[in-house]
């Protein structure tokens, strides 16, 4: 999944999610996730968190 940094989400509230800015934030962290964290992390289809 690639999701370019600027990317948001506007929510069905009309609240925005920087979604680009978590996934980067999330994948540069990923050493500091537990297990259960990377694998449904990996089960959305993120290959960097297998």
């Amino acid at each position: 999944m690639t999701v370019p940094r600027g990317h948001a989400e506007v929510l069905e509230d009309g609240s925005e999610v920087k979604l680009g800015i978590w996934l980067t934030n999330t994948k540069s962290r990923r050493a500091k996730l537990g297990a259960d964290q990377l694998k449904v992390l990996a089960d959305r289809g993120l290959d960097w968190a297998t």
